[in-house]
């Protein structure tokens, strides 16, 4: 057998922080541009390990030119050579080919990722391949950082992580946009005597869905366990195509015990503080090649049009900034007093007591008046939802909400109703069954103690962290209406 058989692969990211020049070295990956002279080509290659590329020079005395003429941006190859110093700005080390494979070959003509720009529109189009553009390659090492920075936090903290169920008979939101989960056959649905669809032959004998949240499940597990988290997948049928919208996208959602809203308060800042840090420790490659993505791009906008923060100077906004708190009634007062309200600048004018606010609200809020993120507390309780606690007043509750720059709400959350007798009358209210939420009502006639929780959606913080303009680019494959392509 070869010595180079036995040869390990080294990952680029291991190569350019490597000082083992004069090493032969293995390293395999994707072509992403091939440019040459004579009689030496020079190949960027890239694996995925990391946004930088490394240079493979290739000299025709050592390797065929006809096979080097076979590589085009897209194919993947095997390389075995000397590491050695780059001559090069910009790059500590290159490696000088010995041995070139091709491992799978990528047609010029039909190859659709050519090095040139390419809109974000037409990598959605090409979600099977937009993993190899640096942007994308970038954003989902970013996801994944964050991924493992939401266990961590909360394993560190001694939350338990809850599987909650994907397919529920409950509407946790109770906004009826639901997707429905049957075996039944759509061309011959069973009725009952009243003329209904008959769901007792469905598979589940009831009416199911695809979840909402995760959240009241995890309230369950919170009234044992104390301190308990989910981080799951959560549907909308919402029929929205909006760059803020998914159909399918992912939820964070603790759960405690014995915390008021004061604590759920902190715990979220604390959250979004960690993630954010642990992002800017982690990842500055990406997050400095995505911050100059976007300088570019502001630069073809109007000046009204631009966002005014660059993006690494907003993920510090963030950390160095402690959490404006204020009610929803004083957020109210402000924004109907201020400039763009009385101007008729806003597109959704703030009138009467009770609206719900807008995206422009919330970052003229965080963005023009506090000049840092805010979490906005005690709203409205005609316009929340039936499970948050009831203040004094009986008619506010123990919401909040975060607000982010560029962004708005990040962060949705309660301290939930304890009270039996209360939450009873308020699922009255707003036409929640009481029969199909009995275990959930239960749990407040048995050891029931004051609790809170919040919601985070883990899409909406990416593009915080990314500074990408559209959701759809910051899941690998987005479910949008009338979109499942891949």
């Amino acid at each position: 057998m070869n010595k180079m058989d036995d040869l390990k692969r080294t990952k680029i990211i291991d190569l350019l922080d490597s000082n083992e020049f004069g090493k032969i070295k293995k390293v395999m990956g994707w072509v992403r541009t091939r440019r040459g002279s004579k009689n030496v080509a020079f190949i960027a290659m890239n694996d995925g390990s990391t946004i930088k590329n490394i240079q493979i020079v290739v000299d025709f005395e050592i390797i065929d030119e006809e096979l080097i003429q076979r590589i085009h941006s897209g194919a993947a190859i095997e390389v075995i050579g000397e590491l050695i110093e780059s001559p090069g700005s910009g790059q500590k080390v290159e490696v000088k080919a010995n041995i070139l494979n091709i491992l799978g070959e990528a047609d010029p003509d039909e190859y659709p990722l050519q090095p040139k720009k390419h809109s974000l529109e037409f990598l959605r189009e090409k979600a099977h391949l937009r993993f190899r553009t640096n942007t994308f390659s970038a954003i989902f090492r970013i996801r994944h950082a964050m991924i493992f920075a939401v266990h961590k936090f909360f394993n560190d903290r001694g939350f338990f992580n809850i599987h909650t169920p994907i397919i529920t008979a409950s509407d946790a939101e109770g906004a009826g946009e639901m997707f429905r989960v049957t075996t039944l056959e759509m061309k011959n649905l069973p009725f009952n005597e009243d003329g209904d669809i008959d769901y007792k032959q469905d598979f589940f004998a009831k009416e199911t869905n695809l979840t909402v949240s995760g959240q009241l499940e995890a309230e369950l597990a919170a009234l044992a366990l104390s301190e308990v988290y989910t981080f799951g997948p959560t549907f909308r049928a919402e029929n929205s195509n909006t760059s803020r919208h998914l159909a399918e996208f992912w939820m964070i959602e603790p759960e405690a015990a014995f915390y008021d809203i004061n604590d759920n308060m902190d715990l979220a800042e604390d959250m979004l503080k960690y993630m954010t840090k642990y992002a800017l420790d982690n990842c500055v490659d990406d997050l400095e090649f995505l911050s100059k993505r976007l300088s570019d791009e502001e630069k073809n906008k109007k000046q009204e049009d631009r966002s005014g923060m660059e993006l690494i100077e907003k993920l510090n906004f963030v950390l160095e900034n402690d959490f404006e708190r204020i009610t929803y009634t004083e957020a109210f007062d402000i924004l109907r007093n201020s400039k763009p309200n009385k101007k008729k600048r806003f597109q959704y004018l703030i009138k009467e007591w009770g609206a719900d606010f807008q995206s422009e609200h919330e970052r003229y809020l965080v963005e023009k008046h506090f000049k840092k993120p805010v979490i906005v507390t005690d709203y409205p309780k005609v316009i929340k939802a039936f499970y948050m606690k009831l203040n004094d007043d009986d008619n506010t509750v123990r919401a909040m909400d975060i607000l982010f720059p560029q962004i708005g709400e990040i962060v949705g959350g309660s301290q939930r109703e304890e009270n039996y007798d209360k939450l009873v009358k308020r699922m009255n209210e707003m036409n929640v069954p009481e029969k199909e939420m009995w275990w959930y009502l239960e749990t407040r006639k048995f050891g029931s103690v004051p609790h809170s929780g919040f919601g985070l959606g883990f899409e909406r913080f990416i593009q915080f962290i990314t500074g990408m303009g559209n959701i759809r680019d910051v899941i690998p494959f987005p479910r949008t209406p009338q979109n499942a392509e891949f």
